[in-house]
């Protein structure tokens, strides 16, 4: 394992609970900022060293927006590091609890899912001594509420973490411009502030990303978004290549009297290209085509090649049973995900890890007319223009898969 000297505000974050620390009385951590800066884990580190330093035979929730997104983000990189600490950790998979050993002292952390308004009623009834919310801005209000409502324990403290959303989102109006009401001790990260990235990980990080998501991400600002979503796609458009294609898949935003937008996919190598679209506006030629017809125009945009998956707009049932009763195509729904699933796209234009032809007129079209809502409440894109654009975002989150690398930490520790 390498070993990698904490930054500056790593330690901070690392020994702000402390006896000789300044803000040893603070009652909550808050640490945003851009991703890949160094976070993550090692608030998972402070954390359960608070917890060992300050109670035993106590139990403690660890809050992700799901339980399996906490434990891919934050628990798989921890485990190992604390064994190495000299933790004897034992996981509970069938409780999603982790039972955690040290010196005599024992401790149950709780691994809870704060998905949507229903997820608050998980985490009711259990007494906390202390709380960590991964990702906490993704988080439903209600959920992160009654969270911290549970922790009634004397001397418990809370820890967030998260990248920036928009300047209006609750948990920066009432957590970060408000941290010195509240008690808390706020601390920005940069990629800067994570000793394990290279320069060459920085840039291609940098290059992921424009707009709205690289002032969030990289600079991690607190930005509305606005303009155009995909402001370089049009940029990016090639030819067809005269290759002999490994796969091919389909993507499809289906609608009657809005447009129906289809995307043919041929994968080379580790790009997908969208090689021809199928696109009807049924308000421009005035005629409203069926399942039936639609179905056809798919069979002929596949006509001549074998597709390993047709992924549809999941509130397309008709349309999905009508492909499943053809039997001819693999049909599974898309992932619809808004914001996620365009942050996903981008990176996977923006990575070359997908290409738009450009004989896909109408996709093109779309590129230059896809843009952010006027509202700094919330992030949504207008709803126009945006059927091309919907079914890449379902290719993307549902075929391609864009998943970011995991996190890896190494520091050495003297056992005793």
């Amino acid at each position: 394992m390498r070993m990698v000297p904490f930054s500056r505000k790593q330690m901070r974050v690392l020994s702000w609970w402390c006896k000789t620390s300044k803000q040893k009385d603070k009652l909550a951590v808050i640490c945003d900022g851009a991703v890949r800066s160094g976070k993550t884990v090692c608030m998972g580190i402070s954390f359960m060293m608070w917890a060992f330093a300050s109670f035993d035979k106590r139990s403690f929730a660890i809050c992700g927006k799901t339980i399996r997104g906490i434990r891919r983000n934050l628990i798989v990189d921890l485990i190992p590091i604390l064994k190495e600490m000299g933790f004897t950790v034992t996981e509970r998979l069938s409780q999603n609890m982790l039972e955690l050993s040290m010196h005599g002292r024992t401790n149950r952390f709780y691994l809870f899912g704060g998905r949507d308004e229903a997820s608050a009623s998980l985490i009711q009834g259990v007494t906390l001594a202390g709380l960590l919310l991964d990702e906490v801005a993704l988080m439903p209000r209600s959920f992160v509420e009654q969270a911290i409502a549970r922790c009634s324990i004397t001397g418990a403290k809370l820890w967030f973490n998260c990248n920036p959303e928009h300047p209006q989102h609750w948990f920066y109006r009432e957590w970060v411009l408000k941290a010195g009401e509240k008690n808390a001790l706020y601390l920005h990260f940069t990629m800067d502030d994570n000793p394990s990235l290279s320069a060459e990980t920085k840039e291609r990080y940098k290059n992921l990303f424009s707009g709205t998501f690289y002032e969030r991400f990289v600079e991690g600002k607190w930005v509305a978004a606005e303009g155009l979503i995909y402001p370089f796609a049009a940029e990016l458009a090639c030819h067809v290549p005269d290759v002999a294609f490994a796969e091919y898949a389909v993507s499809c935003d289906y609608g009657t009297i809005n447009p129906a937008s289809f995307g043919l996919w041929g994968k080379h190598e580790s790009t997908w290209y969208r090689i021809d679209e199928y696109y009807y506006a049924s308000r421009e030629t005035g005629t409203q085509r069926t399942d039936e017809e639609h179905y056809a125009q798919l069979d002929k945009l596949c006509e001549g090649r074998k597709i390993s998956t047709v992924t549809v707009d999941p509130s397309a049932a008709s349309f999905i049973q009508t492909i499943q009763r053809h039997g001819r195509f693999r049909v599974i729904p898309a992932k619809n995900t808004v914001v996620d699933g365009i942050r996903e796209t981008s990176n996977a234009l923006k990575s070359r890890k997908i290409k738009i032809c450009r004989n896909c007129t109408d996709t093109i079209r779309e590129f230059g007319l896809y843009r952010w809502q006027d509202d700094s409440t919330k992030d949504m894109p207008v709803k126009e223009n945006d059927h091309a654009m919907d079914d890449i975002r379902y290719f993307v989150s549902t075929i391609l898969a864009v998943e970011p690398p995991t996190n890896v930490f190494a520091f050495a520790v003297t056992r005793r």
